[in-house]
């Protein structure tokens, strides 16, 4: 029984600024609280195949490959190599332009949860209102990284900080 959850957030920065960013995919650590470093697995760095491993602050670690890519829009990933309590698990982010000088950025997912009924009520229950959380703290680290530069650190900086990039 699969899950699916989605999150979108509009930002006062140009598409083009958020897929410069997206496309440097060993970068992740730049804009997503938690994730202490990110690097590519294999030969292909970017685009369809490419494959990363995340390491978070908690010494845990996943691998996100490149399944579905499309260039100065966004790419879906599926997820490997972890210790969640999933069978099987996709994400994939999106930006799209809204006019000049902002944009809609937007994550999604689809996941199954080991364990049978008791895992699809723990998916329902707890990770999708997880996940939402952590697509707009991910999607908000994204957004303050385009306009300032800076790396986010283990969380994100005070709400009053951030208005400029949101």
């Amino acid at each position: 029984m699969t899950h699916h959850t989605e999150k979108k957030i509009e930002v006062n920065i140009p598409a083009p600024k958020i897929w410069n960013i997206l496309a440097d995919y060993s970068s992740v650590e730049k804009y997503a609280t938690g994730i202490k470093s990110s690097s590519i697995v294999g030969d292909i760095v970017s685009g369809l195949g490419a494959k990363r491993l995340c390491t978070f602050q908690n010494g845990t670690s996943l691998v996100e490959e490149i399944v579905d890519f499309q260039d100065n829009s966004g790419y879906r990933m599926k997820l490997s190599d972890h210790t969640l309590p999933i069978k099987s698990m996709y994400s994939q982010i999106h930006v799209k332009q809204i006019d000049e000088n902002r944009s809609e950025i937007s994550m999604a997912c689809e996941f199954e949860v080991k364990m049978g009924l008791l895992g699809w009520l723990m998916g329902y229950l707890m990770m999708r209102p997880l996940m939402k959380s952590t697509f707009k703290t991910l999607m908000t680290g994204l957004a303050y990284h385009a306009v300032t530069g800076k790396c986010i650190e283990e969380k994100l900086p005070s709400k009053e900080i951030l208005k400029k990039s949101i």
